[in-house]
């Protein structure tokens, strides 16, 4: 088993995992509630009346299409535009803190915070997980955690969460994907899911955390 604390390799993913379809499959699309709370999902109402494409997503906008054109993350998946990212860094304490708690980078944790929810700490998705780590609340609560929108309670769970997937499962991209795509899921398939939302997710969570911890370094 591999350890928590070990730092992935670059190119460690397997082929089938690299050639996700990462603009087309599992698109990130956000809408806003009444009260301005933004909501991700990667499956939106479709219109059955649209004519085109473009009529498809009804008041939905695409998250993670906000790409810098000709850039890219260490491991070939398109280089979000992080400068228009909100909070980007307003919890890299926070990360080092569970990182140290967890034996896990804290980069890693942070990653996963701008997948999960494009680090802002309101976030709520169609299925009802909350916060910057977008925990469903049956988990959050088995992991003592009493506020998922409070940023260091959902970042001190959602890296314990992740920290025991890693345990369970022996590799980031395994407890990536089952952070997604939940542990049964991983076992059913005895590896990363054939879903394509998973496989890009956990292609972009890699991506992230070669970017924070060999460019980007979280601040002090």
């Amino acid at each position: 088993m591999l350890l928590a604390r070990r730092a992935l390799p670059p190119f460690l993913m397997s082929a089938s995992l690299l050639a996700a379809p990462y603009a087309r499959a599992a698109d990130i699309y956000v809408t806003y509630a009444a009260d301005g709370t933004p909501l991700f999902t990667d499956s939106p109402p479709q219109n059955p009346d649209a004519r085109n494409r473009s009529e498809v997503y009804e008041d939905l906008e695409v998250w993670w299409k906000d790409v810098v054109p000709g850039q890219y993350l260490p491991n070939g998946v398109p280089m979000p535009n992080l400068d228009r990212i909100a909070n980007l860094d307003a919890w890299d304490s926070e990360f080092r803190e569970a990182g140290s708690r967890t034996g896990l980078p804290p980069e890693l944790i942070k990653a996963v915070a701008v997948a999960e929810s494009h680090m802002n700490p309101k976030a709520v998705s169609p299925a009802g997980a909350r916060g910057l780590m977008q925990l469903i609340p049956s988990t959050a609560r088995k992991l003592g955690v009493t506020d998922s929108f409070d940023p260091p309670q959902a970042i001190a769970g959602g890296a314990q969460y992740l920290a025991r997937q890693v345990q369970a499962f022996g590799t980031y991209e395994l407890a990536l994907a089952a952070y997604n795509a939940g542990p049964g899921a991983v076992i059913e398939h005895g590896g990363i899911p054939p879903f394509a939302e998973t496989r890009t997710y956990v292609a972009r969570v890699i991506g992230l955390y070669e970017l924070f911890r060999d460019t980007r370094p979280l601040s002090p």
